[in-house]
């Protein structure tokens, strides 16, 4: 099967492109490595993997990218990732994660793709969890406490668009915090990356606010398994693809002080950033109900291979 794969040097993608190689389908990755890097891609490439540098918002140009690599389905995970960035320019946040949205999906149409599976975000979207039944589900309130939530959302309503439309099947996964090997420091989950390379360096952890703010912590291998189900599948609209389960910043702390076997690691504490939540937490019962896909990571098992990677 032939795929496209935008953002697929990043963080995500990249194991994304990793896995679609290794059943042997063809990969077409469109990246403009503003955040990703293409030495995560090197085994992909050297296995027959394309990559494109190029902004998603230059849409005549990905236009001919999609129709050289006719692709069956697109994985669209390319975005503006960092909600401190969202907040400061909002207009810049939404010219990539809507407009770019928009033009990846006239892509999609025009090359006949069968399906586009998007990467939403369940960690933004629903806005503060506090004062909610944890875990949300899809149907739950969606207001996010930052543009970039915002404009995922916005994106997710294109996908909607574009099927009713003109038949353009699609799927949003509303993923959780996700985590591991490669990860950008930038994400909502960034401060895994950031905490496993003050660990190794010896260095303490900056924690913002008072470190009791939770987030649904998700191994990126259960999210590329979650991608390939999402594209083999024939189900619409959101899907939270997450562990059901909050885990705060300071058992972060105390559990990769125990993996890294050290007895300092003490959190210094610092002001809470605008547009974070305190509390969040996904419920996955979609995902398990209608794709089969359930989280197979524990934190423990997934913080030691994040860390045995920096």
């Amino acid at each position: 099967m032939d795929c496209l794969v935008t953002g697929g040097a990043g963080f995500i993608g990249s194991h994304l492109v990793d896995g679609l190689v290794a059943r042997g389908d063809g990969v077409t990755v469109v990246d403009d490595i503003s955040t990703g890097r293409i030495e995560n891609l090197d085994a992909s490439l050297e296995a027959g993997a394309r990559l494109v540098e190029l902004d998603i918002r230059a849409r005549d140009n990905l236009l001919e990218v999609a129709q050289e690599a006719k692709p069956e389905i697109i994985f669209h995970l390319a975005a503006q990732i960092d909600v401190r960035k969202s907040v400061a320019d909002a207009a810049f946040d939404a010219s990539i994660n809507v407009g770019g949205t928009a033009n990846v999906l006239d892509a999609a149409r025009a090359t006949g793709a069968r399906r586009v599976v998007f990467t939403s975000t369940g960690g933004a979207v629903y806005g503060e969890g506090e004062g909610q039944k944890l875990p949300l589900p899809e149907d739950a309130p969606i207001a996010p406490m930052a543009p970039y939530g915002q404009s995922k959302f916005a994106a997710e309503g294109y996908l909607g668009l574009y099927e009713r439309l003109f038949g353009l099947s699609s799927v949003s996964l509303r993923l959780g915090n996700v985590y591991g090997p490669r990860q950008d420091p930038l994400g909502e989950a960034g401060v895994i990356a950031i905490f496993c390379g003050l660990l190794r360096a010896g260095e303490s952890p900056t924690v913002f606010g008072d470190g009791a703010q939770t987030r649904d912590y998700i191994y990126v291998g259960d999210v590329v398994e979650a991608l390939l189900a999402a594209a083999g599948s024939a189900i619409s609209g959101p899907v939270n693809v997450g562990t059901g389960r909050e885990t705060d910043v300071l058992e972060l702390v105390a559990q990769l002080r125990a993996l890294g076997g050290v007895n300092g690691f003490e959190p210094k504490l610092a002001p809470p950033r605008t547009g974070e939540v305190q509390r969040i937490s996904i419920d996955p019962s979609r995902a398990a109900r209608e794709l089969g896909w359930q989280a197979k990571t524990s934190l423990d098992d997934g913080l030691d291979l994040t860390l045995a990677s920096v």
